[in-house]
């Protein structure tokens, strides 16, 4: 999957977060990645978010999963969709379709989404507060894509669904399998399905708006504060009109906000730990008999990879020639000297093979350790 045709720099220049983009099989040699059957299965485990779409003339009817094996089989398919997140987790295929997109940072990726649906299926017009590249699988699907849509854009009234009332395509395409579709966000857009068995992959990335940045980064640091830190006005001079707030007070008070908001190194290292957060943190990677660090400097030493877990996020910041923060699943790791290279390598690459001198290096080896055990890191140990 990773050979890509498509000029990024100009993709990047004209296209992302400007206007929708139809491009014709970038793949040489397209193979769809994941058999309906098997997106199936994922949607009955408890652990896989998966819906269930179906619409009968006007009216739309959403289920959540994870549902029983005997619920696709008594499915009336006439305009039913199937929708399963984050296939990329459980399916290295899947996964395997991030990597042309790469040139856009790591933290900015969400996930994969895999829809199934028949005949006339689809999710109905709708907008997207993130970019998505939309991916055919198999079979053939029509994607319309109209104007710009916004907050006070008017819905339909469903409480599950939040689907335009009034959609008006301005361009009209017939995807095969392998065409992709890239939509900006807030462009409005509507994909129904021409025939049976059509698969399409939806590789969406993250947008934080600035109410949840601020609101999570102000709870981190309500977590951190004191009673005790209080204000002050020592100093206080008399003022003609005691109902005023006098400027100087405004002053402290907007102060003792903004000091706390504007510490940047703070910020950095919370925003690092929040983005690299797992999508679902209930479901536990981590290995069953944890690892010891000459175990693995064993295995590394017979040219056993490393590889990253399809479901952890990894990201790092560059705090001088000398020192990086490391991210990866909401944890940090302060990295300097010979672990800095592994953490650029390992946040570039999803699978690595570690270096003479990095297998002798204590610190690289305790960074590895402590990234496998909490599931983050896998490798054929057993190969050893």
């Amino acid at each position: 999957m990773q050979n890509f045709n498509l000029d990024t720099a100009t993709f990047l220049r004209d296209y992302w977060q400007q206007k929708p983009l139809l491009i014709r099989n970038p793949w040489p040699s397209w193979k769809n990645p994941i058999a309906p059957d098997e997106l199936a299965g994922l949607a009955c485990e408890d652990l896989v978010e998966s819906r269930l779409i179906m619409r009968a003339g006007e009216s739309w009817n959403l289920e959540q999963g994870p549902f029983p094996a005997k619920r696709f089989g008594v499915l009336d398919k006439e305009a039913c969709t199937l929708l399963v997140q984050a296939v990329d987790h459980h399916v290295p295929e899947v996964a395997a379709l991030i990597e042309p997109f790469r040139f856009i940072p790591n933290w900015r990726i969400d996930d994969v989404m895999v829809s199934f649906a028949s005949d006339g299926g689809g999710v109905g017009p709708h907008f997207d507060h993130y970019d998505v590249f939309l991916v055919q699988g198999l079979g053939k699907r029509r994607w319309q894509v109209g104007g710009m849509c916004d907050e006070n854009s008017e819905l339909l009234p469903n409480d599950d669904l939040r689907l335009l009332a009034n959609f008006e395509a301005t361009d009209e395409w017939l995807l095969e399998p392998g065409d992709m579709l890239y939509v900006p966000p807030g462009i409005s857009h509507n994909g129904v399905a021409v025939g049976d068995d059509c698969m399409t992959y939806s590789i969406g990335f993250r947008a934080p708006s600035r109410s949840e940045l601020i609101g999570y980064w102000a709870d981190d640091l309500l977590a951190d504060m004191t009673d005790d830190d209080r204000y002050g006005d020592t100093g206080l001079q008399p003022q003609d009109n005691p109902g005023e707030i006098a400027p100087q007070a405004i002053d402290r008070l907007h102060a003792m906000i903004t000091e706390k908001m504007a510490d940047r190194e703070a910020f950095v290292r919370w925003f690092g730990q929040y983005s690299s957060t797992p999508k679902y943190p209930d479901v536990d990677w981590r290995p069953e008999v944890p690892l010891e660090v000459e175990r693995l400097r064993r295995a590394l030493a017979s040219g056993i990879p490393l590889h990253r877990n399809p479901a952890s996020r990894f990201s790092f910041v560059c705090e001088s020639e000398d020192s990086l923060m490391l991210f990866v699943d909401g944890q940090s790791f302060q990295c300097t000297d010979e672990t800095i290279s592994f953490a650029k390598d390992i946040c570039a690459r999803d699978t690595v093979t570690i270096d003479r001198d990095s297998i002798q290096s204590d610190a690289v080896m305790r960074l590895i350790v402590a990234l496998y055990n909490q599931g983050s890191l896998a490798s054929e140990l057993s190969h050893e």
